[in-house]
């Protein structure tokens, strides 16, 4: 039976050192400034100008973030700020960020060009609601730089493309974000909190390959209702990991994640976000389903995973 009930998730996932609070915790509301009065930090100061290029939208996207000169003007005062700080023994990665990470260095972080690349695409240029919020940039490319590991979920809102000379000629969408919550690809798997009665080896490899799934969806950029939804559940609900480990248990396949508006939608955007395993040796098919609110910037869930029954 569908449940209508309205629900808060208990998300406990990522026990990273940088995002384990952040993830752990529900969103908190976030007072949200005008578009227009987000600073370009890489520009001399100039207005996210929303009345030009892409039509702002919601953005709840997980990547990798690097920081790139905008400007050869730029990497050289950098490079003389590198000179001027302790950088022994770090490597080439280790140093880069010392040098951002630098109180007095705070103008340069201001200066670089923040890009988001989701599946090693460029996909946005980041820029904070926030001038505090550049710490969140700065903890970003903490890690290794092998995109792997190391990720990022930024949570915001999408505006125009950016011009030619915002970012040495990069011109992808630009994204004002609320949040950056940035962690180990490992520590957020291990952290899942896993069914009493499965055993580590088991509840493992099937949370791994379900996030796995989610992250090289087709076209998952995190700005349409459906990635916003699917990149919530992923960072945000451990049943739907607790359900793939039990059907693999069980001998099933996931043989589809289907996202489509829900019924009950009403006067909110409301989605019902369907996972269908197959049987390996029969080919039965069950479904499950959870639906989440994606009216506004930050989702949460309405209805726990429950099983789905095609009308």
């Amino acid at each position: 039976m569908e449940q209508h009930e309205s629900v808060q998730a208990s998300p406990r996932l990522p026990n990273s050192e940088h995002a384990a609070a952040a993830l752990v915790a529900s969103p908190g509301a976030v007072t949200a400034a005008q578009l227009a009065d987000v600073p370009c930090p890489s520009c001399g100061g100039g207005a996210l100008d929303t009345n030009e290029g892409m039509a702002p939208g919601y953005v709840y996207a997980l990547g990798r973030i690097e920081a790139r000169f905008p400007r050869a003007s730029v990497e050289k005062e950098f490079a003389q700020a590198t000179g001027r700080a302790d950088t022994s023994g770090k490597s080439d990665h280790e140093a880069f960020h010392a040098v951002l990470a630098l109180r007095e260095n705070r103008y340069l972080a201001r200066q670089m060009c923040w890009v988001l690349l989701i599946q090693g695409l460029e996909t946005y240029i980041l820029q904070p609601r926030d001038p505090a919020d550049f710490d969140l940039l700065i903890d970003a490319i903490k890690g290794p730089p092998d995109p792997t590991p190391w990720m990022s979920l930024v949570v915001g809102v999408r505006g125009p493309i950016a011009s030619m000379d915002l970012c040495n000629g990069l011109m992808v969408p630009i994204v004002a974000f609320d949040q950056i919550y940035s962690f180990e690809h490992r520590a957020l798997i291990e952290a899942i909190p896993r069914p009493a009665k499965m055993s580590k080896e088991q509840f493992g490899p099937a949370a791994e390959e379900l996030f796995s799934r989610v992250m090289l969806m087709t076209d998952n950029a995190g700005a349409t209702d459906e990635h916003r939804a699917l990149n919530y559940l992923a960072m945000r609900y451990p049943a739907v990991y607790a359900t793939a480990a039990n059907q693999f248990a069980r001998d099933f396949s996931l043989s589809a994640v289907d996202v489509r508006p829900s019924s009950v939608s009403g006067t909110r955007k409301i989605v019902d976000v369907v996972f269908a395993y197959n049987n390996r040796s029969s080919d039965f098919v069950e479904k499950f389903f959870v639906r989440v609110d994606v009216t506004e910037e930050f989702p949460f869930l309405v209805t726990k995973m429950a099983p789905y029954f095609d009308r």
